[in-house]
Formats: structure tokens, sequence, C-alpha cells
């Protein structure tokens, strides 16, 4: 049975402008950029740079919509008050306002050199190798199938059946099996392994043979699951040779790259551009914070737009489509007083966030020791600036800022706390770093186990678990310690 009845309830919803908002405070400095490219293309009311005539309202980048005030107002049967957008004031507020932004700022291209890619550089080298016309082809798709790492992930079976459907090539896998030997050939010498294993000896082989380098085949080749679990007394027991040796032989290995595809990708692959969003500089003796200039472009909205409003106003007969046009020329007004708005409100909010944290973390920015990061979550700089936790994160996400010990990700001055001996509060931060000093300062022909590990730093004033020690040594990609030990 369908009833009607009346139900009243407070909901909170987001406007567009604030929505807008949000989604530029967590913009970095580059997509920031892009996003403000893609405004000014869309909406023709926005301009960029410094106008040259004082055609525009004194409230411009006002932050409020107080139009009341004006008198002798014209209203249309759309209820566009013309004088909203027209003002005769001499000076507006905005040109009184310093841009305290250095123009060492402005935004600088950099060139980038072309590259070959790595499956490419393979196809080139096949040119050395005298092949048919269907050995080629059998090449080029064997290289089409390595992964980025140079590993060929698949079966011999596979990529023969896979060539029949695909590309109408019939072959046998003894066929493949040779041109993938072929491809062994190429450099970076280990392409085209099927596993670690053979990626390492593949690589061994090529190089000019010593005593050592072939006690490291037959080590790779006989002793392999030995090897990879740094059993190294079971190897000196087996091929009875003296650590020395042992020594020698494993440093041949390690000197060996287990991801030849990726090594080469890494020296080729176009790198990100990391533009700071902040600057932290040390003048005598006090933190000075600065927002990149980049995130303060100069913005108004074009006079064009303002002389059509003013000439509809001056016209006698207005007809239907003039006042379509003035709809049209209102939303885009409008449009770029919010987007004016949202960029200053950016600014502001990117700026007290980061003096915050620059003020919480005083005493790691004036000495850059990592140990003196105090524990800071969100909520307490949330705190600190009256904004909310969640626009906190979105401007501590995937910024950096500059500082005199690097550029560093924001959001890594965020840790929780843990308590020391003396009942105080540190940075789960400083224990890790820690940490990280006790392992590379142990000796690796006997390295530390965790519940060791949590001995020295119970002695050091920090008592932390076991388990704790093992989840911190996963997050700093420590190894366990029997994956340390070296002779």
């Amino acid at each position: 049975m369908l009833k009607q009845f009346l139900n009243l309830k407070l909901s909170q919803k987001l406007s567009p402008q604030q929505i807008q908002l949000m989604k530029l405070i967590q913009l970095p400095t580059q997509a920031f950029e892009q996003r403000l490219k893609e405004e000014l293309v869309e909406n023709p009311a926005l301009e960029v740079g410094k106008e040259d005539e004082e055609l525009y309202e004194k409230d411009e980048f006002d932050n409020n919509d107080e139009y009341d005030d004006f008198e002798g107002t014209e209203s249309i049967d759309t209820e566009i008050n013309i004088d909203e957008y027209l003002s005769n004031d001499e000076t507006p507020d905005y040109k009184l306002q310093t841009n305290n932004y250095s123009d060492d700022d402005d935004e600088r291209e950099i060139p980038f050199a072309e590259s070959v890619s790595f499956h490419q550089d393979l196809i080139n080298q096949l040119n050395t190798f005298i092949l048919t016309e269907e050995e080629r082809s059998i090449a080029e798709f064997l290289i089409g199938s390595l992964d980025d790492d140079g590993y060929l992930r698949r079966s011999i079976t596979d990529i023969v059946d896979d060539m029949a459907f695909t590309q109408a090539i019939y072959t046998e896998e003894k066929t493949v099996e040779k041109i993938l030997h072929i491809i062994h050939e190429l450099e970076p010498s280990g392409v085209g392994a099927r596993d670690l294993q053979e990626c390492l000896l593949l690589q061994l082989k090529h190089k000019t043979p010593t005593e050592y380098v072939e006690l490291a085949i037959d080590i790779l080749e006989n002793q392999f699951d030995a090897f990879t679990k740094k059993h190294y007394e079971k190897l000196l027991q087996r091929y009875e040779i003296s650590q020395e040796r042992l020594k020698k032989a494993i440093e041949e290995i390690e000197k060996l790259n287990p991801k030849p595809g990726g090594s080469f990708d890494s020296s080729n692959r176009v790198v990100e551009q990391i533009v700071p969003d902040f600057a932290i500089r040390i003048v005598d003796g006090e933190l000075e914070l600065s927002l990149n200039g980049r995130n303060a472009p100069t913005l108004h909205i074009s006079k064009d737009y303002q002389e059509m409003l003013q000439t509809y106003k001056d016209s006698r007969d207005k007809s239907s489509s003039q006042k379509d046009a003035v709809l049209f020329i209102k939303q885009k007004l409008d449009s770029a007083k919010w987007f004016i708005d949202a960029i200053r409100q950016r600014q502001e909010t990117l700026f007290v966030t980061m003096n915050a944290i620059m003020h919480f973390q005083q005493e790691y920015f004036l000495d850059g020791d990592e140990t003196k990061l105090k524990p800071m979550i969100l909520k307490d700089i949330a705190d600190m600036v009256g904004l909310d936790i969640s626009t906190v994160s979105r401007v501590a996400n995937s910024k950096y800022v500059d500082t005199p010990y690097g550029t560093k990700l924001i959001k890594e001055f965020f840790s929780e706390a843990m308590k020391n001996d003396q009942g105080e509060d540190v940075s789960t931060l400083e224990i890790k770093k820690i940490l990280k000093t006790v392992v590379e300062e142990e000796d690796k022909s006997k390295p530390l186990p965790d519940d060791q590990l949590a001995e020295i730093l119970k002695e050091k004033g920090y008592p932390i678990a076991r388990r704790t020690i093992a989840k911190y040594r996963e997050l700093l990609d420590i190894p366990v310690a029997r994956m340390r030990k070296k002779i």
C-alpha cells in the first residue's frame, strides 16, 4: 500500500564551488597548471595576465556576492542584474594588493632527448644476424613477448600455439628454441631468460672466463638453491674451497643484473619532473616559507565580456536573442569568479597548512636530523589551522617541499607516536631511522635477528616488541637476518 507523508531532516550537501575547491587543493603544482589551462580554454571570460584598463568592479576578486548595495540597477526578465558585473570605481582593491611570489618561479620547459624503446633496440640488433623471413618473424614475436624486465615468462608451447593463431606462423618448438638462443646473444646480456637462474647464467657466460667466473657458473647450475638461501657452509663443504675463493665467486654473481630489461628502460625512460609546491629556507636562524609562484597565477575577467554587458545595458531595444546572450555571459562570468575565488582559497589553504607543519616540525627543519621529527598526525595540523582533516590530507598528499636538506614528500612528515622508556612520545620515523642505522652497522657475517634488534633498541630507550621490529623492517625493505648474511 502506497502512502504519502512529510519527512523533515537535516543534511549537509556540498556546493559546486566547494567541490571545485577540494579538487583544486589536492592537485600538485604541475597538475594545477594543467587544470588552469583547461579552464582557460573552456571559459572565454577568464583571462590570464595583467589587464591594461581599470574597467572592473571593486569586488571582482572579493569572496562575497554582495551586489545588493547598487542603486538604479536595471534588470531583465531573467533576473540578471547588469550592475553586478559593472563598476566605475577608479582603483579596484585587487590592484592595490601585492604579489609576493617570485618571478623566478616561472614555468620552464625542460627538453628531453628522444630515446629508443627496449623492445625496439632488441629488434634493431637482429639486423646483425642472418635470418630468413620466417626466422625474423619468430624472433620479433619472441621479443614482443618479453616483459619490461627482459624475461620470457611464457612457455615455448604457448608461444608456438599463439603464433599459429594470431600470426599464421606455423613452426615447431625446436625452431623457436633455436631463435631464442639467438635472442640470448643480444644486449643487454640476460634478455630472453625464462627465470632468474637462466638470466644470471647467461650474463656469466658472456663474461671473460676466469677461475671465479667458472666457479660462479658451477654454483648457479648445480647449487642454486643453496646459494639463494645463503647456505655458505654447505657450499664450502661441497666444493672444498677456501672462504676467500667462495667470496670472490659470489662477488661475480652479485655484480650481475637480475633485471636486464629494467636497467635499459630506466636509462631511457623520460623521468617525471618533480616541482616542489613549497620552499623552506633558513634566514638568520629563522624558518621562512614560500609557496611556489606557479600556484599563484594572475587572472582577471575578460573586458570584452564586460563591454558586451555594458552595450546591452545601454541599448534601448533588447531582443530575446540579446537576453539569451546575456544569460550565457552571466554564466561564464560567474564561473570565472568562482574559479578565481577558488584559486585564492587554495593558495591560502596550502600556505597556512604547510606553515603549521613547518612550525610543528621546527626542530627538524632547522637541523635536518630525522630523529628530531615529532609524532604528527593529520588531526594535529587540522586543529592548529581550523580546517577539516580531509582538507589537510589533500594538502599533504602528492605535494613536495624544497628544504635545505632536499626535496621531501610532505606526507612523510606525518607519523604515529610511541612511548620511550621515559614515557615520552617519540615518532615512529625516529625509531625506524635508528633501526636502519643499527642494521647498517651490524656485523654482516653474523646479522642480528629481530629479537636481538629489539633488545638493542630497548637499550637505547625504545621498548619495542619483536613483532613490531619485524613490521618496521619490512616497511624499510630490510630482509631477514639470514638474507643479510655475507662472507
